[in-house]
């Protein structure tokens, strides 16, 4: 009975790792509010 045990904390360990490494790579980065885009040359030019 212990492996069993063993097995499903194992199981809960790699699931709530697995969820904390996406929820840290989902997080985007602020960009501030001084970051403008760039106008580009060809923005005028008619297609």
């Amino acid at each position: 009975m212990g492996m069993f045990w063993i097995a499903i904390v194992l199981v809960v360990a790699i699931i709530l790792g697995n969820l904390m490494i996406l929820l840290r790579t989902a997080k985007k980065p602020k960009i501030p509010d001084s970051v403008k885009p760039k106008p580009h040359k060809d923005d005028d030019e008619n297609w």
